[in-house]
C-alpha cells in the first residue's frame, strides 16, 4: 500500500511539474519558409489568390484527395473563404483578408477541433529574374499548458509542409 501511496504523490507531482512547465512556455506560435521561384510574380500569383487553385499545390490535399472542400465568398482575392473537411488532415477554414495582386495574399485560419485561430501571407518579391515568395503563419494558443507545447513544436510539425508546399508551387510556376 505504500509503494501505491509514492506513486500516486510522484504522478501528482510529475502533473503538477508539466503544467506549471506548460504555463512558462509560449502562447504565440510563428513559422515561416521562403523559396526562390524562376517565374514572374503575375505567374504566381494566380496559384495564390484562387482557393481553388490551392488544390494544386498545397501538400495537404496531396495527403488526402478525398477531401470535401466547399467554397463561398468571392471567386479570388479578399473575401474568398473555403471550408473542408478531412479525416486525415482534420477540419478547418480559410479565409483571404487581403489581396495585393502580384505582391501578397493575406489569410486567417481556423482549426475547430483545436479552437485555434491564426494569420498568415504570402507575399511575393522580384528577386532579379526569379521572385521570392515567402509563407508565414502565427498565432496563440492561449493558456491551457497542454496547447503551449503545441505552440512549441509548431514551426517542427508545420514547417515541412510550408517546405513541401513551396516546392510544390515552385514546380507549377516554373513549367512552360
Amino acid at each position: 500500500m505504500k509503494i501505491l501511496l509514492w506513486i500516486v504523490i510522484g504522478l501528482v507531482i510529475v502533473a503538477v511539474g508539466l503544467a506549471g512547465i506548460g504555463l512558462a512556455l509560449p502562447s504565440h506560435f510563428e513559422v515561416r519558409r521562403a523559396t526562390e521561384i524562376n517565374a514572374p510574380a503575375e505567374k504566381i500569383y494566380r496559384y495564390l489568390e484562387d482557393p481553388r487553385q490551392w488544390a494544386r499545390w498545397t501538400v495537404w490535399n496531396e495527403r488526402d484527395p478525398g477531401m470535401t472542400v466547399s467554397y463561398s465568398g468571392a471567386p479570388a482575392g479578399g473575401g474568398a473563404k473555403w471550408s473542408w473537411e478531412s479525416k486525415t488532415e482534420g477540419n478547418g477554414s480559410m479565409e483571404f483578408t487581403r489581396a495585393e495582386p502580384n505582391r501578397r495574399v493575406e489569410y486567417t485560419l481556423f482549426f475547430p477541433d483545436f479552437d485555434m485561430r491564426s494569420a498568415g501571407a504570402l507575399t511575393l518579391n522580384p528577386a532579379g529574374g526569379a521572385t521570392r515568395v515567402t509563407w508565414t503563419n502565427a498565432g496563440e494558443v492561449g493558456r491551457n499548458p497542454a496547447t503551449r507545447y503545441f505552440a512549441l513544436f509548431m514551426d517542427r510539425v508545420i514547417g515541412p509542409d510550408f517546405e513541401k508546399g513551396l516546392a510544390n508551387l515552385k514546380r507549377l510556376a516554373e513549367a512552360p
